[in-house]
């Protein structure tokens, strides 16, 4: 199959090495058009050069795609969606991972363009590999997944994106959701991070770099993060969604989570990366407290369900960075999802009739 993978992080340079072994039809588009010949991949079965296809022209990468892969940022989605929406044609699936409801916002986009095509979002709650780009021509892949969530806009064409997205990633139980809220609200990342970034704060400026899984995450932490799941559960709950919730313990503690039993791929000469995490730029606060959270605590608002510990760590990361974070660029607000009833909502995803405003 033919698939068009957008972007330049991490996620893209995995989803690049994968399908193009796998043997499928791979065009990788980014801004400006360069990237590496090849990609040095290292996985569980040890190191390979795998060749790439990089290409500055997103209409012939997009022209009859099977599948769009868009492995970005949430905070990247508008400025993809923009430029993708003239050129997406009738029976493509757009992948996001994690989507975060940028679903929405690239539907949203698309018929704001004047495309009425017969689309198919779909979003699952993170990327499909535990990867890491080390150098431009350089990927270390940690662990792939083995049971995502799948959540579609419209949700009536599940079933269709299901199948597509199974045929790029034969390996993975795809287990389908309600729609493409339901899949945004099992993103792990604004449950996963904002605990790790600060309650260890300290130690993060303290140090030049900082492994925050191996070294941040301490049994206070962890009560923290459950805690904090259990507020993004109770959204999910009021919001009429059904298990599987891929609660955040599941992560830490079975291999009923997204990724089966972490680490298991892990290649064993390579030690866990440290970075340098600056509060203001890092995506762990752009990305996961100024989208994901503050969707969550504007959901909650909304559907009168307390979240006093994401408002919290709202509060903390809005002084920390010298933002406001709370009334970021995807809330409750922002997406019109006030101005209609829980019930209303469902039919809305189910029929992609979402107002474009």
């Amino acid at each position: 199959m033919k698939i068009a993978v957008l972007g330049g992080g991490n996620g893209s340079y995995a989803a690049v090495a994968d399908f193009t072994e796998a043997g499928h039809d791979v065009h990788w588009w980014r801004r400006g058009g360069s990237g590496p010949p090849e990609i040095s991949l290292t996985d569980h079965q040890g190191s390979r050069a795998v060749p790439t296809r990089v290409t500055s022209d997103l209409e012939s990468v997009i022209k009859r795609a099977d599948l769009i892969f868009v492995p970005v940022p949430a905070f990247a989605q508008s400025e993809i969606a923009d430029v993708l929406a003239p050129h997406l044609g009738d029976g493509q699936v757009v992948l996001l991972a994690p989507g975060s409801f940028g679903s929405l916002t690239m539907a949203q986009a698309v018929r704001a363009a004047g495309n009425n095509t017969d689309f198919v979002f779909a979003e699952t709650a993170t990327l499909p590999w535990i990867a890491r780009k080390t150098d431009d021509d350089r990927l270390i892949v940690t662990t792939r997944a083995n049971r995502l969530p799948l959540g579609a806009y419209p949700a009536s064409q599940t079933d269709r994106a299901r199948s597509v997205v199974a045929s790029a990633f034969p390996d993975v139980s795809w287990i389908p959701v309600e729609d493409a809220l339901s899949a945004a609200l099992l993103n792990c990342g604004p449950i996963l991070h904002p605990p790790l970034v600060f309650m260890n704060a300290g130690a993060i400026e303290a140090q030049d770099s900082f492994e925050i899984h191996a070294e941040g995450t301490q049994p206070a932490i962890r009560l923290v993060q459950d805690a904090l799941d259990a507020e993004r559960i109770a959204v999910r709950t009021a919001l009429g969604y059904d298990s599987p919730h891929f609660p955040l313990r599941d992560f830490y503690e079975s291999d009923q989570w997204m990724y089966g039993k972490l680490g298991q791929d892990l290649p064993t000469d390579q030690p866990p990366p440290h970075e340098k995490i600056d509060f203001r730029g890092h995506r762990y606060i752009s990305e996961d407290i100024a989208i994901g959270l503050a969707f969550m605590v504007s959901l909650g608002s909304w559907l009168g369900v307390p979240t006093p510990l994401a408002s919290a760590f709202l509060e903390i990361a809005s002084a920390a960075t010298g933002q406001e974070l709370a009334n970021g660029p995807r809330t409750a607000t922002t997406t019109a999802l006030v101005q209609m009833s829980p019930e209303e909502l469902r039919r809305n995803l189910r029929d992609a009739s979402m107002p474009i405003g």
